[in-house]
């Protein structure tokens, strides 16, 4: 199976696991302007030069060497499971991709037509009952990834302990897992592990927010989005995510840590 979703800087001085909405997009750019000294002209999801991934053929082996022997620090970012739903369904469900398009082709239509979500109109601006409409997105997101249907469960609201786990189970370890809540603490981290060719202060690098702007504003906050049966289905899907990475699951509204990450209980939980 390999690497899925790692990324390593040319120079091989880290290696970090992609998990969709949690910080990826700054965290690229990061790693990027490590090696380069600027930062990618566009979206660092779409560059095929100046940093390893593994998606990349020429890639795969490099990556693979490296962490197979532990050659370079090791890292990812982890992020509030409540929150990071809230967002993948505004970004991906309700938003226009930087495309031009909506997400995935037929996804929407089909969420309109089996689970009767609004998206804000065909240009995701008009007012709409957004509680209502990701209640009903919560469902679906359940539906895909307990028993895979109407779908295979997506990338961006299949559980962060599941990206995490690929790279243990497949022979990689940790170095540093941070919270995106805390992030600057946590990136810092990173960068003082490692040699960098050009020196990166991180309160000058601005946020590579890549969904803003897809779609609609959240007109509530996060916890008005979940009632006592949308917290069950929360907890459901993101029970490893809560427990390993110490989010509270009891409110919605504290979207920070309540205890430190232990890496060896991660290791050891998701090494299976």
């Amino acid at each position: 199976m390999g690497f899925p979703g790692t990324w390593m800087t040319e120079s091989e001085s880290t290696v970090y696991r992609v998990v969709p909405k949690c910080a990826c997009s700054t965290i690229g750019q990061i790693l990027y302007y490590s090696d380069h000294g600027r930062f990618f002209d566009g979206d660092i999801h779409d560059a095929s030069e100046g940093l390893h991934k593994w998606a990349r053929d020429e890639s795969k082996p490099l990556i693979t060497a490296n962490v197979k022997t532990h050659s370079a620090f090791a890292f990812t970012a982890v992020r509030n499971p409540y929150s990071r739903i809230l967002s993948s369904f505004f970004d991906k469900i309700c938003g226009i991709q930087r495309n031009g398009k909506r997400y995935r082709g037929n996804l929407v239509p089909l969420l309109i037509q089996k689970y009767g979500i609004e998206v804000g109109g065909p240009e995701g601006k008009e007012e709409f009952d957004q509680i209502r409409s990701f209640r009903r997105f919560l469902l679906f997101a359940r539906d895909t990834i307990r028993w895979k249907r109407p779908m295979e469960a997506d990338i961006h609201w299949s559980s962060v302990a599941g990206h995490v786990s690929t790279f243990i189970v497949n022979g990689g370890r940790y170095d540093h897992i941070f919270w995106t809540e805390k992030f600057d603490e946590g990136m810092q981290r990173v960068l003082d592990s490692i040699e960098t060719r050009h020196r990166i202060d991180l309160a000058q690098i601005p946020r590579f927010n890549e969904s803003a702007g897809h779609g609609p504003k959240r007109a509530h906050p996060v916890e008005d989005y979940f009632d006592d049966l949308s917290m069950h289905l929360v907890y459901e899907i993101y029970k490893r995510d809560f427990e390993l990475f110490r989010y509270d699951f009891e409110n919605p509204a504290n979207r920070m840590p309540t205890g430190e990450i232990d890496l060896d209980e991660v290791h050891a939980k998701l090494g299976d």
